[in-house]
């Protein structure tokens, strides 16, 4: 359960900050809504993970994995521009998390 709690708030995460670009370039702001009920939520599955997962390992997969496909939907979605350092960056967060399980 704590995974799948995890990964819900990863996914959660992911989606609010996406909201909060959609806000910043657009003159709706209803969005933001959606941003405060995405982080929300993102929070109290991180809080469910926590119940069966070590916290640095949680925290770090949360905020890393988050930051990977936070950059992914930039690159994709919003067009934004990607270089050799970022590409390098996340590689080695992701060896990061894998070593922390291993």
């Amino acid at each position: 359960m704590g995974f799948l709690s995890l990964f819900g708030a990863i996914l959660s995460e992911v989606f609010g900050s996406s909201l909060l670009k959609v806000t910043a370039v657009s003159d709706n702001k209803l969005p933001i809504l959606g941003v405060a009920l995405c982080y929300g939520l993102a929070f109290y599955l991180l809080s469910l993970a926590l119940l069966s997962l070590p916290l640095s390992f949680a925290y770090a997969a949360w905020s890393g994995v988050g930051t990977a496909l936070t950059a992914a939907v930039g690159f994709v979605i919003f067009k934004e521009q990607v270089n050799i350092k970022m590409i390098a960056g996340i590689i080695i967060l992701i060896i990061g998390l894998v070593m922390m399980r291993i």
